[in-house]
C-alpha cells in the first residue's frame, strides 16, 4: 500500500531553502571525511568527535525544519479544520527523532 505524498502549505523560500540545502551539503562532506578517517585508520576519539558534529548538525537542520512545518503547515491545518490529523503526524515524526 502506496503512502500518501503530502505536500507544504506555502512553498519554502528560496533563501531559507538554499540555507538548508548549504547546511545539508556541509553535513555530506562531513560524512566522506569521516569515511576518509575510518579508511586511514585515524583515532578514535577523533572520528567520534567528526560523528557527534554530524549528529548535532543534523539535528539543528531537523529542528529548523520541525519550526517551519509547525509555523506554517500545522498551523494552516489547525486554520482548516484538520489540525488533530496534522499534531499526530509531527508527533510521530518527533518520537522518531527521540529514538
Amino acid at each position: 500500500m502506496m503512502e500518501e505524498v503530502k505536500h507544504m502549505s506555502r512553498p519554502r523560500p528560496d533563501e531559507e531553502k538554499q540555507r538548508v540545502l548549504n547546511r545539508l551539503k556541509r553535513v555530506e562532506g562531513q560524512i566522506r571525511g569521516i569515511q576518509t578517517m575510518v579508511e586511514e585508520d585515524r583515532y578514535c576519539v577523533d572520528i567520534l568527535v567528526q560523528l557527534s558534529a554530524v549528529q548535532s548538525a543534523l539535528k539543528n537542520t531537523g529542528l529548523t525544519i520541525t519550526e517551519r512545518h509547525m509555523k506554517h503547515c500545522v498551523t494552516d491545518a489547525i486554520n482548516s479544520g484538520e489540525g488533530e490529523e496534522s499534531i499526530e503526524e509531527l508527533m510521530a515524526v518527533l518520537k522518531q527523532f527521540s529514538k
